[in-house]
């Protein structure tokens, strides 16, 4: 049973998180509920998920979350379909007295045409493969956002962080990747211009690498490296060293409980900066080092990307 001393700065406040069977989702659906959020996690009902046996499911996180003395409720939703999305927000509304404080924009559904397409120039893909990456990855998070605006502007409070990379900014991947991760990091500018008089915050998060158990289970395989350009060795050196899924949700939870995020609304975040800046640490006890963290100390990017914080 879960301590009663556990100080949980959220409690009470509802959040969504999308896409958080596994992986980064997962992580950030365990730590806001540790801290006490009522959370509601999306993911693609198992028929239809790019799954396998030895990862988790939507409902083992809706059960951890709640073993730990947390509040959860697991909504199987295609992100891909606007309807099934209007009803997560339709159902949040209604169970939550038509509130929502916190959105995280993760849901992702192009991993598998990533691993599929690794190594090929955007003309060796078939044209479809933008559809793939983006249709979730990019359109889903304006949907997801119009949704969770909707109920935030009216209490004048609010928080919609969308989980990027630093994909953006120099090549990673593929075409459609970077220019979904370009597209995403603008949208979060313009929409923190117009979402900051009504006291949402709107923000991009840039994790590092992160240990995934996708990764993790398929680091012998080659098909990661392959599409992130590495070597197998290389590969599994930087997963050896990367960041945990739960460091990403530490770094939103730092971020929703600052009363002061708004001045950090439509800005690009990166989870080690925030880490240094609210103090916490990985599993470990440590502060992680990656490979954005040197992008983003480039005099170059702070010239000419300053939305970067």
């Amino acid at each position: 049973m879960a301590s009663q001393n556990i100080i949980r700065p959220l409690e009470n406040k509802v959040a969504l998180v999308t896409g958080a069977s596994r992986g980064i989702g997962r992580g950030i659906a365990l730590q806001l509920g540790q801290a006490g959020a009522i959370v509601y996690l999306t993911g693609r009902a198992p028929s239809n998920s790019f799954s396998q046996n030895e990862l988790p499911t939507l409902e083992q996180t809706a059960k951890e979350i709640k073993d730990s003395g947390g509040s959860s409720h697991f909504v199987y939703c295609d992100h891909s379909k606007t309807e099934e999305v209007r009803m997560v927000f339709k159902r949040i509304e209604e169970e939550q007295g038509g509130r929502l404080n916190i959105l995280v924009n993760n849901a992702y559904s192009g991993v598998s045409s990533l691993m599929k397409n690794a190594g090929k120039k955007f003309w060796e893909c078939e044209p479809e493969f933008w559809d793939d990456i983006n249709e979730v990855g990019l359109r889903n998070v304006y949907f997801c956002s119009t949704f969770a605006a909707r109920l935030m502007i009216p209490k004048r409070e609010g928080l919609i962080v969308n989980i990027s990379s630093a994909g953006s900014l120099q090549y990673l991947f593929s075409v459609p990747y970077g220019v979904g991760k370009t597209a995403i990091d603008r949208m979060t500018a313009d929409m923190g211009i117009e979402l900051k008089p009504f006291g949402v915050a709107c923000l991009s998060l840039w994790p590092s690498f992160v240990r995934t158990e996708l990764a993790s289970l398929q680091a012998n395989e080659g098909t990661f490296s392959k599409a992130a350009g590495m070597t197998t060795e290389a590969f599994k050196n930087s997963l050896a060293n990367a960041e945990t899924p739960e460091f990403v949700g530490k770094a939103v939870v730092a971020l929703a409980v600052d009363p002061k995020k708004i001045k950090k609304t439509g800005r690009i975040h990166i989870t080690e900066d925030l880490a240094s800046e609210y103090g916490f640490t990985d599993k470990n006890g440590e502060q992680n080092s990656s490979f954005r963290t040197s992008i983003s100390r480039v005099g170059y990017v702070r010239e000419n990307f300053p939305e970067i914080s």
